[in-house]
């Protein structure tokens, strides 16, 4: 059975604490950072030993490209996903191709390592964010919709199941919520016509969405993570969308709002989230899993579908994941160095 928190380890390999965790029935997940990170055959080891004590666990990594990338050392580094929206201005079917390879290639070098999935792809529009910048494919909604279904489609083939982040759109928010209270003045009207276009148009090939921690404040006093009317009657309802609702890191500066661990989590499973996560301090993730140990367990059909297909071999230092592997590889590393 899968539980509604999803935290981290401080170090390369599980710690007696970290194994006691682990066996908690609402510890669901865990996310890996670059301190995890050592190279892949590490990796791969400390994601065996993780279901060795808890089969079910789902075990996610941020693995966008650009500079949101935690498997650096011995894996692909990957381009910012905006290099494709400026190729796309002049070579529109290569950056499509590029975008597809892209997809299957971070899929499959994250599942090769046991990894279940990466949070991807970001849907915001390149506006005004400083957070998001280069991390979103474009400025332009339509080229956006186009390179971030092509990378969904080689996620999707290598294996992997796909993250929409932050809906409804965290592009033209200029504040950090990483370090900020992140407000939206605009009225729904304005969000719906631009930033949720891209979930909106692509959340059919969406497995699973994360909220933003951002305050729309003329639709809802609630960050959008903690909010009934953004999860509920907009996503569930209005929307349709039965995928699961991940909460952003709960340790993040705008989510304090909520009040303390216990308080956030309880707030975030309350308003919709299946599962939240609580990230870079132990002390919160204890107090969060104290706060939710008699909440029922979540929706597991639906946390189900975001198991990887992940393969069955043994993992070096070095991957060496076939021919398709090193050709894909060499054309994004091309494409990178060419930048």
């Amino acid at each position: 059975m899968i539980g509604a928190l999803m935290l981290d380890i401080a170090g390369t390999e599980l710690n007696d604490e970290d194994i006691q965790l682990l066996q908690s029935p609402q510890v669901g997940g865990m996310i890996l950072f670059a301190r995890n990170i050592e190279s892949p055959a590490q990796v791969r080891a400390l994601t065996d030993h993780m279901r060795q004590i808890r089969p079910d666990i789902l075990i996610a990594v941020d693995q966008e490209g650009g500079r949101v990338q935690r498997l650096k050392q011995g894996f692909t580094l990957l381009p910012a996903m905006g290099n494709f929206g400026e190729l796309y201005l002049t070579s529109p079917e290569r950056a499509i191709d590029l975008a597809e390879k892209c997809g299957w290639l971070m899929a499959t070098e994250v599942l090769a390592v046991g990894i279940d999935f990466s949070f991807a792809p970001v849907l915001d529009i390149n506006d005004i964010s400083d957070v998001i910048g280069d991390r979103a494919f474009s400025k332009n909604l339509d080229d956006l919709v186009v390179l971030a279904a092509s990378f969904i489609k080689g996620m999707k083939r290598a294996g992997m199941a796909t993250t929409g982040k932050h809906f409804p759109g965290h592009g033209s928010v200029k504040a950090d919520s990483h370090v900020a209270a992140a407000i939206d003045s605009r009225s729904y009207d304005e969000i719906y016509q631009k930033d949720m276009q891209s979930f909106i148009q692509l959340k059919d090939q969406l497995d699973a969405l994360m909220p933003a921690h951002v305050i729309y404040e003329n639709v809802d006093p609630n960050p959008a993570g903690f909010s009934k009317y953004w999860l509920q009657n907009i996503l569930r309802q209005k929307l349709g969308f039965d995928g699961v609702l991940f909460s952003d890191d709960l340790s993040m500066q705008a989510a304090c709002v909520a009040g303390g661990a216990d308080a956030r989590i309880q707030a975030a499973l309350d308003a919709g989230c299946d599962m939240g996560l609580v990230c870079n301090n132990r002390e919160s993730a204890c107090t969060a899993l104290q706060g939710i140990l008699d909440y029922p367990l979540p929706n597991q059909e639906r946390l189900e579908r975001m198991r990887g297909n992940i393969p069955d071999i043994q993992i070096g230092t070095e991957l060496d994941l076939g021919d398709e592997w090193k050709t894909v590889k060499k054309v994004i590393e091309d494409f990178k160095n060419s930048i």
